[in-house]
């Protein structure tokens, strides 16, 4: 008999205890953009750049008709006058205090029109019809243009297979220092943030010390399980994890309109045989669907579908639905945040017509060919004091 305590938890706060991650890895999605937008039919354009000093000819804007060109950091953006009066970061625009914006979006004029543009060294200026100023630094258009964002990687990661995962020998992590020192907690987020798992060794066998350390890194969460669950063999609840069957290759709490982002299991007691847990990186074989398919990974990104969870058993009545694609990207720069892929709780698909529906299929047939290659499967022995955590959003 295998009993495991498992908590769901949200992964949102991972990023702001360990930020500078995304400089430990320097590396490109590799994918490319197939979503453009929709600019709006501009007026007659000026048609002489200005430069900041005939000398200096690393920065040059352009007026146009309902936008502004700007180049800069061999960058060439577009911003429409609207943004840029509307994310002015002045004191009576801007609350630096909260953090908020204090500016009326529905006051600004959707003809505005800047009266004066300026630009020096690090900053522009733009002044408006009513006087009011507007600065922006440079590097900060750079970094929060669209042009800027489709370059930036969101979350660096380290994609694997199971040799990959072994020959780099990522460390498990010591519980207590992993509680007790910043170095500990550092080592843990570098492993989990660019790998998607992490272990941590030598945690007191009890579902309380367990709540102790996944409170370290993120809140934990309400769910209809209870914000931490025991799970045996025992059918106690109705779900296929309560069973003796294996479990193939799955994301859970796809039925959440929101899954959960990180995955607590520790084995408390351990009796007999059994007891490996088989982990796939769903994001490197998503990068091979990509490489070979990329139209069955567009595919894959745009076919909403709905996952349920429906229970009625010893008391408990639930009935959630999630829906969602199985690959979730973000939208400016293709970049694959999100799994929802369970062959379990899938629900019946109703949300597309029947041709796409059979392209659907051709496509996921492909990924869950990737995910069950044997040289991707990574398997790891549960034991008790052995606590893995597992990204959903890997």
């Amino acid at each position: 008999m295998v009993e495991v305590v498992f908590l769901s938890m949200w992964c949102h706060r991972l990023t702001h205890l360990f930020s500078s991650t995304r400089c430990l890895l320097n590396r490109g999605s590799g994918h490319q953009i197939s979503w453009q937008p929709r600019y709006r039919k501009s007026l007659p354009a000026v048609s002489r750049w200005h430069h900041m000093a005939p000398a200096s000819l690393n920065c040059a804007w352009q007026l146009h008709g309902d936008h502004l060109e700007l180049r800069y950091a061999e960058t060439l953006m577009r911003f429409d006058y609207v943004w840029l009066r509307d994310h002015c970061r002045s004191a009576s625009c801007y609350n630096t205090k909260t953090n908020q914006r204090s500016l009326d979006t529905a006051s600004v004029d959707l003809c505005i029109k800047p009266k004066t543009v300026r630009v020096d060294e690090t900053t522009l200026f733009l002044t408006w019809p009513d006087g009011h100023v507007t600065r922006y630094g440079l590097e900060w258009l750079v970094k929060n243009s669209y042009e800027g964002q489709k370059q930036q990687v969101m979350h660096p990661r380290i994609l694997w297979n199971a040799e990959i995962y072994k020959q780099a020998q990522v460390p498990s992590v010591d519980c207590q220092n992993f509680l007790e020192t910043k170095e500990g907690l550092k080592e843990f987020l570098q492993n989990f943030l660019l790998y998607g798992i992490a272990f941590v060794e030598n945690v007191p066998p009890t579902k309380e010390d367990t709540e102790i350390l996944a409170e370290r890194i993120s809140l934990i969460r309400e769910t209809i399980y209870g914000r931490m669950w025991y799970f045996t063999s025992d059918f106690s609840r109705g779900d296929t994890a309560y069973t003796k069957l294996a479990l193939d290759r799955h994301t859970d709490t796809t039925y959440f309109q929101e899954p959960c982002g990180i995955q607590v299991f520790h084995c408390l007691k351990h009796e007999g045989t059994g007891g490996r847990t088989l982990l796939v990186d769903g994001f490197y074989a998503a990068e091979q669907v990509l490489q070979r398919a990329p139209e069955e990974f567009e595919l894959l990104t745009k076919v909403p579908l709905k996952h349920e969870y429906i229970e009625n058993v010893m008391g408990c009545h639930n009935h959630m639905i999630g829906v969602g694609p199985v690959l979730n990207i973000y939208p400016w720069n293709n970049e694959l945040y999100l799994i929802r892929y369970n062959n379990y709780d899938r629900a019946v698909i109703n949300t597309v017509p029947y041709d796409v529906v059979h392209r659907w299929y051709a496509a996921h047939r492909t990924l869950t060919t990737e995910l069950r290659r044997p040289e991707n499967e990574l398997w790891v022995k549960l034991k008790p004091g052995k606590v893995t955590l597992k990204g959903q959003c890997k």
